[in-house]
């Protein structure tokens, strides 16, 4: 089975931490991370908003939907297919989700645009939005402390990988596993999240402890994982493996119906995606290639990359370009 360390990034010896997070990139891609520093009462008022979100009427919910090449606002269930992104097809997955992020505001005088960087909506719920941007923000510095370890750990400094973050695209993506009746029988294949690798340099995410995450093993077995408490996971992108050309490991990931006792039951996620400037370029590093390791990759900036992957998952195209990524799932 595949282990998932548990790393204490507040450690004094960064040295250690860089050792020990280097150690599970290369192994299995994901880590328990803990000393990360949120409060719980932060935690407490993001997830209350989040539940009175979520148990609005779907009409409600779905006045604050957005276009699916915007990934912004509210996604009802079974309006993705995350395999897609994979240039896999796949059933619809059972989730419902609501997705704020970085805008072209929050960086005066880059002229970046707002197709890049979309406008949040915010639905007209008391509270929702100041818990949901105190999440937003404590998300944040973890994935920021990460891609400073991540630097240290690959020999570049803390700051080697914060180039390509100056103006990154971030998503908080906030996830109902709204599922129908405990017995009822699902279609072939449906899962709550379909199998997939996340985009792009670090995924930092909160779940509730009930079983539905799994990870795929190197013999191409599911494996559970549930955070640990007072743990936030944290996982590797396609653009970090990319950027290490495959010595760190985007792991193949999905959300099975979850079940306990065989009974489908609710279940809650947070995941809050960091991915990096939308005009930084993708490309295996010096220091990851030589005779014995050619280049992988074609380079490709940020913002391509992640608009052929959600043109996959939202759009229903299937995203070409994933081989070696779906080639792990085949």
């Amino acid at each position: 089975m595949l282990h998932v360390p548990t790393i204490d990034i507040a450690h004094p010896d960064a040295d250690e931490v860089a050792r020990r997070v280097d150690h599970a990139a290369r192994t299995v891609g994901f880590m328990q991370i803990t000393g990360h520093g949120v409060p719980d009462s932060v935690l407490a008022d993001f997830t209350a908003a989040t539940d009175a979100f979520f148990a609005s009427p779907l009409e409600a919910k779905s006045a604050y939907r957005c276009p699916p090449g915007v990934n912004r606002g509210y996604t009802p269930p079974k309006a993705e297919s995350l395999a897609n992104s994979l240039g896999l097809a796949g059933a619809a997955d059972l989730f419902e989700a609501f997705n704020v992020g970085t805008q072209a505001a929050d960086f005066p005088g880059l002229g970046l645009s707002e197709s890049d960087y979309e406008t949040n909506v915010w639905p007209d719920l008391p509270g929702f939005r100041p818990a949901v941007e105190a999440w937003f923000g404590a998300a944040q510095g973890v994935a920021r402390t990460m891609t400073r370890i991540f630097g240290r750990a690959l020999g570049l400094g803390e700051e080697g990988l914060t180039v390509f973050t100056g103006h990154s695209v971030d998503v908080l993506r906030m996830i109902n596993y709204r599922l129908p009746a405990p017995d009822v029988e699902l279609e072939p294949e449906q899962v709550g999240m379909g199998a997939h690798t996340d985009y792009g340099i670090v995924t930092v995410l909160w779940a509730d402890a009930v079983p539905g995450l799994e990870i795929l093993d190197h013999d191409g077995g599911w494996q559970p994982v549930q955070p640990a408490p007072g743990a936030l996971l944290v996982n590797l992108g396609d653009a970090l493996a990319r950027w290490t050309n495959d010595r760190w490991v985007s792991t193949m990931h999905r959300v099975a119906a979850p079940r306990v006792d065989g009974v489908l039951v609710p279940r809650r996620s947070a995941a809050f995606f960091h991915d990096g400037d939308v005009d930084a370029v993708i490309a295996p590093l010096p220091t990851c290639v030589d005779a014995e390791h050619p280049a992988l990759y074609a380079p490709v900036t940020v913002g391509d990359h992640l608009k052929a992957k959600l043109a996959g998952s939202r759009g229903g195209a299937l995203t070409a370009g994933a081989e070696r990524e779906a080639a792990r799932l085949r």
